[in-house]
């Protein structure tokens, strides 16, 4: 039973930092520079954001879950009702694109957050990830000692 409560309160916490946009560790600071752009670390603890990659998924989550129903159910209007061709351009489409391209922030944001609290990365390449991040930031300093 307590085993469940922490799944849920993690997803809990997953879910809204996500959706809002917040630092996945502190909860108050912000997640993104600008609509989709991730700030480098958090403006409140200081999280780097390095560890973040959601790649194509905000793409692929949108398509899933609007695009593809969406499809079928023109389809469906379009057989079913046979509409003139302006009952797709002035509804069916924009429907299509906003609904595809508004909740990118918020899932691209649980993406990060989920990543972030359930430690994910590629299989494998904890010692590379090291590496690169132990290089990056021996580079900094250099710079900063210059």
């Amino acid at each position: 039973m307590i085993r469940n409560d922490v799944g849920n309160e993690k997803l809990r916490w997953i879910l809204k930092s996500g959706w809002q946009g917040l630092c996945p560790e502190c909860g108050k600071g912000h997640m993104f520079r600008s609509w989709l752009q991730l700030a480098k670390q958090c403006d409140n603890c200081g999280l780097d954001y390095k560890f973040a990659s959601p790649d194509d998924g905000p793409a692929f989550f949108s398509q899933m879950i609007v695009a593809f129903p969406f499809t079928f159910l023109i389809l469906w209007l379009e057989i079913a009702y046979d509409p003139p061709i302006w009952v797709h351009l002035v509804f069916s489409i924009p429907l299509m694109v906003l609904g595809c391209v508004l909740p990118l922030r918020a899932i691209k944001g649980w993406l990060v957050a989920s990543q972030y609290v359930n430690k994910a990365q590629e299989s494998g390449t904890e010692h590379l990830w090291a590496k690169l991040h132990a290089r990056e930031k021996r580079e900094a300093d250099e710079r900063r000692d210059d």
